[in-house]
């Protein structure tokens, strides 16, 4: 199992960014994937996952109407846009996948994801 984020930079607050997550080795349609980050100082935290099986999605309160994943079937990649970016967004972002099989809704559990890939940092400034 390998999940792999990418697309990570430096932008402007109120620009925007595509973050990629290129999945394989596991079936995308029998697992979630989730998108997380981590501060310098701070607990890594679960930002967004997307159950394949039924596309429900769910967002922490923090990026609601501002972030929206997606994906990719044919490409087994899994996207998190992110707009309308503020400085306490930066952080490096990671993706996993759901340790168990099923769709998963509400609060997103860090313990409850592994086959954590290298992150992506994302670097908001002026």
């Amino acid at each position: 199992v390998q999940l792999q984020a990418s697309g990570g930079g430096l932008v402007q607050p109120g620009g925007s960014l595509r973050l990629s997550c290129a999945v394989s080795g596991i079936r995308l349609d029998l697992h979630t994937i989730g998108w997380f980050r981590q501060a310098p100082g701070k607990e890594r935290e679960g930002v967004s996952t997307i159950n394949n099986s039924d596309g429900s999605t769910y967002y922490v309160d923090s990026v609601k109407g501002r972030f929206t994943i997606s994906r990719d079937d044919a490409k087994n990649t899994i996207y998190l846009q992110m707009n309308s970016l503020k400085p306490e967004d930066t952080a490096v972002y990671y993706c996993a996948s759901s340790v168990y099989t099923g769709n998963y809704y509400g609060v997103i559990h860090v313990a409850d994801f592994d086959s954590w890939g290298r992150g992506t940092l994302v670097t908001v400034s002026s």
